[in-house]
């Protein structure tokens, strides 16, 4: 059986791990990386940080708009298919890459499979919200992480080849996790205690008064923040005039490879965050964490008490941030580190 695999971006690239690790010496694998990250920071470091080979084809589509980058990520793939004849295209997570794998399969022969299916946010001005549903409904097997996954997906009545599979960022995490702190962190100057933040979302760098209210709230904080910034963010602070009151009392540093921010999640103080897959590595680590967002798909995060949604109001997050202390007993969420094993059991019997 062969499996083509469709990753693009960064948190693509840490799920994509553990489950190629899994097919290794079971199943035929073909690697398309898309070219949607392209900064060696947020790219070609994973493939060297996570063992993983180097992709079979890459696209390099870059930068552009959300039509133009899922065409280019289209019309790429359908030319590999053809090319490769696999049965099953794996696309991960809520991207332009992963709708994009979803569509180019859709009506050819390929079966689908969606690693990270049925999260909803309930926001659908978020692009990666429109990804999430449209792929879910062309999908074949639908890989879930939580049981409220897949609740999600009944409610939309999809029932039929959904697997409650746990979360694979987990299954990656557990492999690293016992050398995070012999990790170098190289150019930055680490104090006992800081907020770690990261902002990337275009719902916050394209709206600045969203910006402004994220800015003005970390730069107000007590204790140091370190933010590893996104080109998307650095563009965004000096297009809005906001670089100079960011240096006030940000330390913008430059992307992180995996192990390394890794690390910096694991002895933050508090993680604040407009991204999913961070909420997920800090409530891992045992980090508190403030969600720049109105919403998250990782509901069961705030449920336990170890996330909080404040938005992009500056008062909001320099209270959360304050308030952030020793979170409740931590729950046994999104598996025990095996759900890229149960991923790939399920591939094998999808067209044994």
């Amino acid at each position: 059986m062969s499996v083509l695999t469709v990753v693009g971006a960064r948190p693509q690239f840490v799920k994509a791990a553990a489950v190629s690790r899994q097919l290794r010496g079971r199943l035929e694998e073909t690697v398309v990386h898309t070219g949607q990250h392209y900064d060696r920071e947020l790219s070609a470091v994973f493939f060297e940080e996570l063992d993983l080979e180097e992709p079979d084809h890459h696209l390099g589509v870059g930068s552009a708009s959300h039509a133009v980058q899922t065409a280019e990520v289209m019309v790429g793939l359908e030319r590999i298919i053809e090319e490769e004849r696999p049965e099953v295209v794996l696309v991960y997570g809520d991207t332009n890459s992963t709708l994009a794998g979803a569509m180019a399969a859709a009506k050819r022969e390929p079966a689908i499979a969606h690693v990270e299916a049925g999260l909803r946010s309930g926001d659908t001005s978020m692009p990666e919200e429109v990804n999430r549903i449209c792929t879910d409904h062309c999908a074949d097997r639908l890989y879930a992480p939580s049981r409220d996954a897949v609740a999600n997906l009944e409610r939309e009545g999809i029932g039929a080849g959904v697997v409650e599979s746990g979360d694979v960022m987990y299954d990656t995490l557990l492999s690293v996790r016992d050398g995070l702190a012999d990790v170098s962190i190289d150019g930055i100057d680490v104090p006992e205690e800081f907020v770690l933040a990261t902002v990337h979302r275009a719902g916050n760098t394209d709206d600045p008064e969203r910006l402004v209210g994220i800015v003005d709230g970390l730069s107000r904080l007590p204790k140091p923040v370190i933010l590893p910034a996104h080109p998307r963010t650095v563009e965004a602070l000096e297009r809005e005039g906001l670089r100079e009151r960011a240096n006030e009392g940000i330390d913008l540093v430059e992307p992180q490879g995996y192990l390394p921010f890794l690390r910096l999640v694991a002895e933050a103080d508090c993680v604040a965050t407009d991204s999913g897959g961070v909420q997920k590595e800090a409530f891992y680590l045992e980090t508190p964490c403030v969600t720049l967002r109105d919403t998250t798909e990782w509901v069961e995060t705030i449920e336990a008490g170890w996330n909080v949604l404040v938005g992009a109001d500056a008062d909001r997050i320099v209270d959360a941030v304050g308030a952030a202390g020793d979170p409740p007993a931590k729950p046994d969420l999104y598996g025990g580190g095996t759900a890229a094993a149960r991923i790939v059991d399920d591939l094998e019997r999808l067209v044994a």
